[in-house]
């Protein structure tokens, strides 16, 4: 299975948001956004429905271009937060890694 490591350690490349930019595939913007609108309880529309992916040339969905620990990683020259020494103790991370295990599995597969 194709990885593409975003800052935080999520795989960008199950991500449905890059999954329908990379296929030009309406269809699944219309339904992630529908979905995200429930699962994140924000107004979200198909055509926010852009990424590329986290560290990757193109287009970026708005929370991405927003996300703290994204922006902490670049401001460091980081490509990802697997190269921080805070990696396990960083409190942003932890948020995230109590809901996706793997994606602590993803940084710490980089080194």
């Amino acid at each position: 299975m194709e990885k593409v490591i975003a800052c935080c350690g999520l795989n960008c490349a199950t991500c449905d948001a890059r999954i329908a930019t990379m296929a030009d595939d309406n269809e699944l913007r219309s339904q992630t956004a529908e979905k995200w609108k429930v699962q994140y309880n924000t107004n979200i529309s198909l055509e926010m429905i852009n990424c590329t992916g986290c560290r990757e040339v193109g287009v970026k969905f708005e929370h991405c271009t927003q996300c703290e620990i994204r922006k902490c990683a670049i401001s460091k020259n980081f490509q990802t937060c697997a190269e921080c020494d805070k990696l396990e103790d960083c409190p942003a991370l932890k948020n995230i890694h109590q809901y996706v295990p793997d994606a602590l599995g993803n940084l710490k597969s980089l080194n």
